[in-house]
């Protein structure tokens, strides 16, 4: 990837931060990238909207255990 690519794909991804953000998903930089290129490579992003969902409800769930 040539440095313009780079800056572009850096500023997209900026930006997709930035609504990340506006929207309040609690996804971070590194995450939003995994899942851009997920679905740059085709994976459909309303599945990926429900592995992240189950994700977070298993991992509430499992510290909720961990506490009690």
């Amino acid at each position: 990837m040539d440095g313009v690519a780079m800056q572009r794909a850096r500023e997209s991804l900026d930006t997709v931060h930035m609504m990340s953000n506006l929207l309040g998903t609690g996804l971070d930089r590194p995450t939003l990238a995994i899942l851009v290129a997920l679905c740059e490579h085709g994976v459909n992003p309303e599945a990926l909207a429900a592995v992240v969902k189950e994700l977070r409800r298993e991992a509430s769930a499992l510290a909720e255990k961990a506490t009690h």
